[in-house]
């Protein structure tokens, strides 16, 4: 995906999502990554701690790093939080190619969520 490419569909992405929580501001990565952490939990309650914030943004980042097999899936605790195990690790890859790299998992993360839910954009 080119640069623009990228910038273009991040932006959608993030409209997607402030639309969605009905909020004036555009989400950043973190937000981003907090709800794609509470949508693989599979459920909302209104106050999360800190720690579990942190959390729901590790599950996250594992979830989406498990595209391309950073992380495989384990299954979920007795309390439904779901367990990943880093399989390789990410080498020689800056905090912006990072950065870019979630960006773009996250933006196939809501593609596919949007076909699974055929859940249009607002």
């Amino acid at each position: 995906m080119e640069d623009w490419e990228l910038d273009f569909e991040w932006l959608r992405v993030q409209h997607w999502v402030k639309d969605a929580m009905k909020k004036e501001a555009l989400p950043d990565l973190n937000m981003v990554l907090l709800l794609i952490g509470i949508q693989e939990l599979g459920r909302w309650k209104k106050g999360f701690t800190k720690e579990e914030k942190q959390d729901l943004m590790h599950i996250a980042v594992c979830r989406l790093l498990s595209y391309e097999e950073y992380f495989e899936f384990l299954g979920r605790d007795a309390d439904g939080w779901p367990h990943y195990r880093q399989v390789r690790e990410l080498v020689n890859i800056s905090t912006e190619g990072q950065e870019q790299l979630l960006k773009t998992f996250a933006i196939r993360y809501f593609k596919e969520l949007e076909a699974e839910n055929d859940v249009q954009e607002p």
